[in-house]
């Protein structure tokens, strides 16, 4: 093989590992969202529509805790069919940072997590904004309002963090968060 093409081939392969190099840093979907991964990471739920509330240390000793993170899954399962899924452990810890930075002995109030399809489907007909391809689905968003912190200042701190979408509800008092791509409503 003539000289020149292997030469091509090497750049072209460095240009290639250099910018996932730069993907894997720069906040880029997928990537951690936490640098340390030594701290404990705990959360305080509660959800608005059971009652359900929850203070519960999901990461420790560099691992996620499956047992809790079961018991988080439970409590954001759809409330309207009873049916959960995994959540995406990029959400908890989006709202862990988030909670960190409103202040760590503050709950979120959770108006949803977990959304079936069917539930989804039925929230569409009836006119409430819904996205038919919704985040909630997927187990990737939530819907939430801090007790004692103004709405608007939630929604800065989380637009600042450019870990996703961010969705503001002034009418219905509640800020959306997912993991999905950064973008920012309402």
């Amino acid at each position: 093989m003539p000289h020149r093409i292997l030469q091509n081939r090497r750049a072209f392969i460095k240009t290639l590992a250099g910018a996932a190099a730069g993907l894997a840093g720069s906040g880029a979907i997928g990537a951690p969202l936490i640098k340390n991964p030594g701290l404990e990471r705990k959360l305080t739920l509660n959800n608005m529509h059971t009652g359900e509330k929850m203070t519960a240390v999901y990461w420790a000793d560099g691992h996620y805790m499956p047992q809790v993170l079961q018991e988080v899954d439970h409590l954001l399962r759809d409330h309207r069919t009873g049916s959960s899924i995994q959540m995406d452990r990029q959400l908890f810890d989006l709202l862990y940072l988030l909670q960190r930075d409103i202040g760590l002995h503050k709950e979120f109030q959770v108006i949803s997590g977990y959304r079936s399809p069917e539930t989804n489907e039925k929230l569409r007909k009836q006119g409430q904004g819904v996205a038919k391809k919704s985040y909630h689905m997927q187990g990737k968003a939530i819907d939430i309002r801090v007790p004692g912190v103004a709405l608007r200042d939630v929604q800065r701190m989380a637009l600042k963090m450019k870990a996703g979408g961010v969705g503001f509800y002034s009418r219905s008092n509640f800020l959306h968060v997912d993991v999905g791509p950064v973008r920012h409503w309402g």
